[in-house]
């Protein structure tokens, strides 16, 4: 299906490419709220999927489940190391990781295995500030 291009689904887009690293439909639809744009939430939705299907934005699921959504800045298949406490994510490349489920899936007897492959961790400002706090907590 294809999406018309609606001011409102433009705004969407560039809330989405505003945003810093992934973010779900409702806290972008908060931001728009916020902005008084008029944006129904049924509509960040559609238009999250839609970007997300034709390519121009990524989506995961988060640890919790939740659909997250970011403006995709590389074309082509990709992997994302992701902060999980601020939010920021780096796109990388992971050619072990493609040679491991290729070799994976014909050992099992599967062809053309597809993956998505994400690592949640800490950024170093994060895991810097979390050690400062834990060692500020036990002094």
């Amino acid at each position: 299906m294809v999406q018309r291009n609606t001011w409102q689904r433009e705004r969407v887009r560039e809330a989405l490419a505003d945003a810093r690293g992934f973010v779900s439909a409702q806290t972008l639809h908060a931001t728009l709220r916020d902005e008084n744009t008029g944006i129904g939430l049924a509509t960040v939705y559609r238009t999250l999927s839609g970007l997300a299907t034709s390519g121009d934005a990524d989506s995961l699921q988060s640890p919790e489940g939740e659909a997250l959504y970011r403006a995709c800045s590389t074309e082509g298949h990709h992997h994302h190391l992701i902060c999980r406490s601020c939010g920021l994510t780096v796109e990388i490349e992971a050619k072990d990781v493609e040679a491991w489920a290729q070799r994976t899936a014909s050992l099992h007897g599967f062809s053309e295995a597809e993956h998505v492959v994400d690592i949640f961790g800490l950024c170093t400002p994060c895991a810097n500030r979390r050690a400062a706090a834990e060692g500020s907590a036990s002094a």
